[in-house]
């Protein structure tokens, strides 16, 4: 299996399933950031881990979905997380984040580790 679901409580479309997925999240060792988030990004793919997005299926002490997330480096991580701010990311965070999961859904379909039917 690609993935597993995991039950939890409904979210207001009444969705109980959680994506979690072990190949998603490792397949960001050694890729390069898909955030490059302007005069933040380090360009250095051997920090760059799966960073969750917020999303609806997010909670406290709760990841979003593997679905939900992009490649980042640790520079990038920091401020999607709110560790370190960012003028560029108050601004245009929506758009970053729009894009890297775009970026890494292509990376993961060419990987063969996102099927699209």
């Amino acid at each position: 299996r690609m993935f597993r679901m995991r039950r939890q409580k409904a979210n207001a479309d009444g969705v109980k399933l959680k994506i979690v997925s072990k190949k998603i999240r490792s397949s960001a060792n050694g890729e390069d950031c898909t955030l490059n988030i302007l005069r933040v990004c380090n360009y250095d793919p051997s920090t760059v881990v799966f960073c969750h997005f917020p999303s609806e299926s997010k909670g406290m002490s709760k990841k979003s979905d593997d679905i939900s997330g992009g490649y980042g480096c640790f520079a990038c991580h920091q401020v999607i997380d709110g560790v370190v701010k960012s003028e560029e990311f108050k601004e245009f965070g929506e758009w970053y984040l729009r894009r890297s999961m775009t970026r890494t859904h292509l990376k993961l379909i060419d990987k063969g580790i996102m099927v699209i039917k």
